[in-house]
């Protein structure tokens, strides 16, 4: 009895201490971290891709909450998404959409094409706040054939279609939420949006209906640090998980030699300008513009306000692009030149103009550097610190402004330099001939031939001071996998991101 007793006792205790491993392990498996912050420097004016300029916006919002008809992969590539695929006519003029099945809203409204018809429509019509609206003027119909069927005619052939369609600024909206998209987006991506902190943080969660491939993870904080400090000592304090751009690279080497965390060193689109007021005098003195350019000191700006992270360019495209010209040459650091070419254009002396400068550390203390190299040959600044709303009122749609500093994200977008009525307000009959044939070419040959072409026409009508490439420098805890380590367009795309 005594030994039946025991064995009955031992086998108790088996399965109790089984069942204790099991628990564990589930226990484990639930303990598994399913959530993110992802530290950002600069907070969102609103959450509306189509309705604002500023990066900030699809850094949260691209991929996670809102998707287009198509989407750009890690690799910059150029990938199916609301369109499971499409069809070019004959005649170029005609691409039709086939969109996926089954897709919901957050709201749970479904999405047909209806839906792609009101997005498109409304991002090229002529009330149109889009910031990109130039992606959608070629677009002269968008016809609803049936729900899933959707086809785009355009006056000329434009092989980038697909391309401008991968744009935060092209993601698909639904008429009955846009009206609330800035404070309470509503989209069709993996993630939902949760609640949005002013000052703080926005959260969202995933969402359990999703079309395509779910989320690992189940929610993720967007947290606000705009000081470089207080940037450092959340990572470190583990109140961050990640900060994708980080905004204090002097501090990267402490945490590559830390076990704890993963430094990614990527590349941008980011082309980072001393962006000039091409209307204002004197900037509308071409002598005044290449003097401007060879007072600039491209290395001491990298090395002071990068920290050595950044690639010197001489016009507005990435240096990473196949199409690229190295033009650093026309602008090379040259302060005795800067100072003759002033006095050739009337201002042997000098004059005084406005640097405007946004938020971003690489805008704040490059600034800095410049300021002090203009002074050099005679040209004195009065240095502005904006807000990020300020200066897209101010700078962006205000026009009011010499010069200011700002890293342009978008891809591939020299296209700018076409659109007399950008911040910039350049004017160049020629250049905007140029990128009208890009649109209508589709060999690949003859693209790139045009894109060094509009690359030097504009380093030698000297439209902006070009100073790097911003570089990625990204700072994360070593368990996150899937985070991307180049940026081919402004985002913190968690939609493969999990903790491994």
């Amino acid at each position: 009895m005594y030994h039946n007793s025991t064995r009955k006792t031992a086998s108790v205790v088996a399965l109790a201490m089984a069942g204790l491993l099991l628990s564990g392990l589930v226990a484990g498996t639930a303990m598994a971290r399913t959530d993110i912050t992802i530290g950002m420097q600069l907070e969102p004016p609103n959450l509306d891709p189509t309705g604002g300029a500023a990066a900030a916006i699809d850094e949260v919002v691209y991929a996670n909450i809102f998707e287009g008809l198509t989407r750009f992969g890690p690799d910059g590539s150029v990938n199916p998404s609301l369109a499971a695929s499409w069809t070019v006519s004959d005649d170029g003029l005609a691409y039709t959409f086939t969109l996926q099945s089954g897709v919901t809203f957050h709201d749970g409204s479904a999405f047909d094409a209806n839906d792609v018809k009101f997005s498109l429509d409304r991002a090229r019509g002529e009330d149109s706040t889009n910031a990109q609206k130039a992606l959608f003027t070629g677009i002269t119909d968008v016809t609803v054939e049936d729900d899933t069927t959707v086809i785009v005619t355009l006056a000329e052939p434009n092989g980038n279609l697909p391309f401008n369609l991968a744009w935060g600024d092209a993601v698909i909206v639904a008429e009955e939420s846009i009206a609330d998209a800035g404070t309470a987006p509503v989209g069709t991506g993996p993630f939902q949006f949760s609640r949005w902190v002013q000052g703080d943080r926005i959260e969202i969660v995933k969402y359990d209906d999703y079309w395509g491939t779910e989320a690992k993870l189940d929610k993720a904080v967007f947290k606000f640090i705009s000081e470089p400090t207080a940037a450092f000592a959340a990572m470190l304090a583990g109140d961050v998980d990640a900060f994708p751009v980080f905004p204090a690279p002097e501090n990267l080497p402490i945490f590559d030699a830390n076990p704890q965390f993963q430094v990614v060193i990527g590349s941008t689109e980011g082309e980072t300008i001393l962006s000039t007021n091409n209307k204002q005098p004197p900037f509308d003195n071409v002598k005044v513009r290449q003097a401007l350019a060879h007072a600039i000191d491209r290395s001491a700006i990298i090395d002071g306000a990068m920290f050595g992270y950044g690639t010197p360019i001489g016009t507005h495209f990435a240096p990473h692009n196949p199409a690229y010209v190295d033009l650093t040459g026309n602008s090379e650091y040259d302060p005795e030149k800067a100072k003759a070419l002033l006095a050739e254009a009337g201002f042997a002396d000098g004059f005084e103009t406005t640097l405007k400068l946004p938020p971003p550390s690489y805008a704040r203390r490059g600034g800095e550097i410049i300021a002090a190299q203009l002074r050099e040959v005679g040209i004195k600044t009065e240095i502005s610190n904006l807000e990020w709303a300020q200066w897209l009122e101010q700078v962006f749609r205000g026009k009011d402004y010499g010069l200011t500093i700002v890293s342009h994200t978008e891809p591939m977008d020299i296209g700018i330099y076409a659109r007399p009525d950008y911040y910039f307000q350049y004017d160049n009959e020629a250049l905007q001939a140029l990128m009208t044939d890009l649109t209508g070419q589709t060999d690949e040959a003859e693209r790139m031939e045009t894109l060094k072409q509009a690359q030097t026409i504009i380093s030698e009508d000297y439209v902006n001071g070009y100073l790097f490439q911003l570089a990625k420098t990204g700072v994360a805890a070593a368990g996150i996998v899937g985070l991307w380590e180049n940026s081919p367009t402004q985002a913190n795309d968690l939609t493969a991101v999990y903790w491994q």
